[in-house]
């Protein structure tokens, strides 16, 4: 199974939208919101769900109140300043928020009044949509080890599309250059980087193109929106033009991408304007590079 993969150096570039157009365009893919920080594909994809489960991961502390003696040494020691006194000054609880579950706290309780349970980070799906699978997830606020999660989603959506015999992955990746973004990166036959024509996003775009390139992943780039400034647009393709990165693409702005979204549809299903037209001309580009 071939993934393409969709990123961005920050978020809306419009990489989702992309994304959702991509899926439209494929057929039956099989398809990935790594984006589990602000996953928003399902507001276009609007996927049908089919199974949900809870996300476990670390653990988080608790105060046994019946055997805590108030003797403070969990509040002196914890280094994430998680343990709170109560309000009414007779003794401790812990801010679930600011707990990292390291345990120190409970080895150091000489009463044995703290319990260390396992963590709800958020909840992943399965689901169905008109254009195929489709797995997402919804990271709960203040969690961590998103990168984790991102890892679960892909694996579960490689499984689906292998067991319906797809041949193609589409997962729209996290923004920025960090673990979420290395995990939904990994295995990609391709990674398309959206950007915009502005000296940030020229910033933006070296920074995950420098990480595909750590890690040998080829890589195309397209600029969202290039008409805004055409004089940045041109400056971008030319810094990589004698590179190994792509330039597939420019789309250009276009309000039917606003129309479409507001009417929570892809936007090449919306309309037949300029936008779309480009984004398909992407699209059989990225067929072109991937051999599909």
């Amino acid at each position: 199974m071939k993934e393409l993969v969709v990123i961005s150096g920050k978020g809306g570039t419009g990489k989702t939208s992309v994304l959702a157009s991509f899926a439209s365009l494929a057929g039956n893919a099989v398809t990935a919101d790594c984006d589990v920080d602000a996953a928003d594909l399902h507001l276009v994809l609007k996927p049908q769900k089919i199974r949900s489960e809870d996300f476990i991961n670390g653990r988080k502390a608790t105060i046994d109140g019946e055997k805590c003696t108030a003797c403070g040494e969990c509040y002196r020691l914890c280094r994430f300043d998680a343990v709170k006194e109560k309000r009414d000054g007779r003794g401790y609880l812990i801010d679930a928020l600011s707990c990292e579950g390291c345990g120190l706290c409970r080895l150091a309780c000489p009463a044995d009044a703290i319990i260390l349970e396992e963590a709800g980070c958020g909840q992943w799906f399965v689901s169905e949509t008109k254009y195929g699978p489709m797995v997402h997830a919804r990271l709960y606020p203040g969690a961590g080890n998103s990168g984790r999660l991102v890892t679960l989603v892909k694996n579960e959506a490689k499984k689906i599309g292998e067991e319906k015999g797809l041949d193609l992955m589409l997962v729209d990746g996290p923004p920025g250059t960090g673990c979420p973004v290395i995990a939904s990166i990994s295995c990609a036959s391709l990674v398309l980087a959206v950007t915009e024509p502005t000296f940030s996003g020229l910033q933006d775009l070296r920074r995950v193109l420098e990480l595909t390139a750590h890690f040998k992943i080829p890589a195309a780039f397209c600029i969202n929106k290039w008409d805004i400034n055409s004089r940045n647009t041109d400056m971008m393709i030319d810094t990589f033009k004698d590179s190994d990165v792509r330039f597939i693409g420019n789309i250009p702005y276009d309000m039917d991408v606003t129309r479409a979204q507001l009417k929570a549809m892809p936007v090449v299903q919306f309309s037949d304007g300029y936008a779309s037209q480009q984004i398909r001309r992407i699209w059989e580009e990225v067929c072109r590079m991937m051999g599909l």
